[in-house]
């Protein structure tokens, strides 16, 4: 059996980032990238319904070592596919990637001290660190709720994660049902198409506008080399983002108003504002960004509109609404999301041992404990995605090169200290919590994250277990932090 020094799963943003920090920092190593799929990009190459687009700047869900000179911050999503697969071109990882090589299980024997992967379309192979770069929702199939009638309707059912290629919309009576990132970027897309639009929502969003291009990069491109210019561009949107995110937090009545005002100045006088009024503070869930308002303007111009409501049931020519309204549609889409699938729902196990990972603790947001030579990337859910998971290619970089100088075969993150502790030891006198008890990894409380967040690793009260939504406590943390606290070398 063939084995490598490292394997890398999926050719994503993350996996191909993950790759070229690997192939920067240790030239020396073997290593192979496995994509399930046929092509480069991931979810940039996955979802293609109208409009799909990123709703991060570029300038930090780009790569901090390749400068993204597109003048649109805001970019299409083809425009992303072709920014990683130029990456991976000029990286020298084309060669390293087999498509068609979906990987189903990992095998660590610590006897060997290697990682078997197991791979559907290929054969099987060995590795001394495997990193799962596989995002954390499922690719085969989005979710879609339960509707009563649903399989009456007698127009065009569609799920935005598997678009239709081809599906006219001209002059045609869409029906969006969602208010999440999705619903908001398909809305203004499809009345643009030609589409009559409603955006059916049983609870409101908050949206804000953002600019598509950002002037304040235009004019640092022309003072600055483009690596400089992009350097500092980063920077400035790291500071605005993480600026705007903490005062939502500690001033959430203020933030709401904000956004209200100017979802009010770009909206028809008396337009109903509770449909932009959630129950929920701002970035409780996922804050929807707008480039340059196109969803107000949609709902200004006419060709859209939005409705408050919940579904009594679906019948052959749209939908009835619980407040007896009906909604005629000859296309019908569940902008509903996703299904969570943390780690790509690869089986891990360790010296035979299956791996839960709903009971292991998230060592800095990308180890698992008890879990030998292995991480994973999972990004941001305040910012963008990308931020995080380069600080953790960092990481795993300053691992590898800290077993090569010790001679270790292997680092396994411990739990942490109340995982372990007895009941007795407890501050309070309580019992110690146990792994199932113990807190989410991500605390975001979007509807996918509801329905899935018991699949997801814990997080611990403090130090490197306590998995921060915070890119410069994570600076601090992932690219200086210790590379021994809670980690057992052997």
């Amino acid at each position: 059996m063939h084995t490598v020094d490292v394997v890398v799963v999926g050719a994503g943003l993350a996996g191909v980032g993950m790759a070229a920090r690997l192939r920067r920092a240790h030239p020396e190593l073997e290593l192979v990238v496995l994509e399930g799929r046929s092509a480069i990009g991931g979810t940039w190459d996955l979802f293609r319904y109208p409009g799909v687009r990123s709703d991060s700047d570029m300038h930090t869900l780009g790569y901090p070592f390749r400068p993204w000179t597109d003048e649109r911050s805001i970019a299409p999503a083809g425009v992303i596919r072709d920014y990683v697969r130029s990456t991976a071109e000029a990286e020298g990882l084309l060669p390293l990637i087999r498509f068609g090589q979906r990987v189903t299980g990992a095998a660590w024997s610590s006897a060997d001290g290697r990682w078997r992967v197991e791979v559907s379309g290929g054969e099987p192979v060995e590795c001394r660190f495997l990193v799962l770069c596989t995002g954390y929702y499922r690719y085969e199939a989005g979710y879609t709720p339960e509707l009563p009638g649903l399989d009456d309707f007698a127009g065009r059912l569609v799920h935005p994660q598997h678009w239709p290629e081809g599906l006219d919309v001209a002059g045609r009576r869409v029906v969006v049902v969602g208010s999440g990132a999705t619903a908001v970027t398909l809305v203004p897309a499809l009345a643009e198409a030609g589409a009559r639009v409603t955006m059916l929502q049983r609870s409101p969003s908050y949206v804000g506008a953002v600019a598509s291009r950002d002037a304040f990069a235009r004019r640092v491109g022309r003072m600055l080399p483009p690596a400089a210019a992009h350097r500092v561009v980063r920077a400035k949107n790291v500071a605005v983002s993480t600026a705007i995110y903490r005062f939502a937090r500690l001033r959430p009545a203020a933030m709401r108003a904000i956004l209200l005002r100017r979802a009010a100045a770009a909206l028809p006088p008396g337009f109903d504002l509770g449909h932009f009024s959630p129950r929920y503070d701002p970035w409780d869930e996922r804050l929807c960004a707008v480039p340059d308002g196109d969803l107000f303007g949609a709902l200004s111009g006419g060709r859209a509109e939005v409705v408050t409501d919940r579904i009594a049931r679906v019948v052959p020519e749209g939908v009835e609404l619980v407040s007896g309204r009906m909604l005629g549609a000859d296309v019908l889409v569940t902008a509903t999301g996703l299904v969570l699938q943390p780690l790509g729902g690869i089986r891990l196990t360790v010296d035979g041992d299956p791996v839960d990972v709903s009971t292991r603790y998230a060592y800095r947001g990308m180890m698992l404990s008890g879990v030998p030579n292995l991480a994973f990337t999972i990004g941001y859910v305040n910012a963008s995605w990308t931020l995080k998971t380069d600080l953790v290619a960092r990481y795993v970089t300053r691992l590898i090169t800290r077993l090569a100088r010790t001679g270790a075969a292997s680092v396994t993150p411990q739990p942490p200290p109340e995982a372990r502790a007895p009941a007795s030891a407890t501050a309070e006198g309580a019992p110690a919590p146990v792994p199932g008890e113990a807190e989410p990894m991500l605390g975001l409380a979007s509807g996918y994250f509801r329905r899935g967040t018991h699949l997801l690793p814990r997080r611990g009260r403090r130090g490197p277990w306590r998995v921060h939504q915070d890119y410069l406590r994570d600076v601090l943390s992932l690219s200086h932090g210790s590379l021994r606290r809670g980690l057992r070398y052997r």
